[in-house]
């Protein structure tokens, strides 16, 4: 059996402020490096086989924060690069809710048909996320291995590997330095989740 730990990088100044970040690309704030070091001491007895992360600086920054004790090369994984949210980049979740109330409100009860203006839709991140997991599915048949990916697409991870569907895409964007464990059975029911369906 695979176990993956779907970790969340640490809070950046975006995410402190509650500012829908997507693709822009920012370094760990004094609160994040505080929130990778709990989950470090928290994993420290953890064995972990191998590293991946998404490309932006704060999932980096949080992998080799991870990786230095176990002398783990991250590894660095493209399609897991977070939803680009196009002209919502940026900005106060609470501007959303105020000056676009129906594409929140979309957001909260039908996250999967959201697409941001400019942006990428949620389900178009889905299909990078499903091809990308197949890969390492493939690869790693057992053993730990740490994933690395910022929110909301670690909540797209773990809907597919859980088999459900991203609920609150607001929730999900503040959620920073947490991690959970999933396990990926050695012959996957039709691979996870919604990994073997297309709908």
């Amino acid at each position: 059996m695979l176990t993956i730990l779907l970790i969340q990088p640490g809070a950046t100044d975006f995410d402190d402020q509650r500012r829908i970040k997507g693709t822009l690309d920012f370094p760990l704030s004094e609160n994040g490096v505080r929130q990778v070091s709990e989950i470090r001491e928290a994993l420290e007895d953890t064995e972990i086989d191998a590293i991946y992360a998404g490309p932006c600086r704060s999932a980096r920054e949080t992998a080799e924060m991870l990786a230095e004790p176990r002398s783990l090369r991250v590894r660095r994984l493209e399609d897991l690069r977070n939803i680009d949210h196009g002209l919502w980049q940026g900005k106060l979740i609470d501007e959303i809710k105020r000056n676009q109330p129906k594409a929140f409100r979309q957001g909260q009860a039908h996250a999967v048909e959201v697409c941001p203006p400019e942006g990428e839709s949620i389900q178009q991140a889905r299909e990078r996320v499903r091809q990308s997991l197949q890969k390492l599915i493939k690869r790693h048949k057992k053993g730990t291995i740490g994933l690395i990916v910022s929110e909301p697409l670690a909540s797209l991870v773990a809907g597919e590997l859980e088999g459900h569907q991203l609920q609150d895409l607001w929730e999900a964007e503040c959620d920073q330095g947490q991690y959970r464990v999933l396990r990926v059975p050695a012959a996957p029911r039709p691979i996870l989740g919604f990994l073997g369906n297309a709908g």
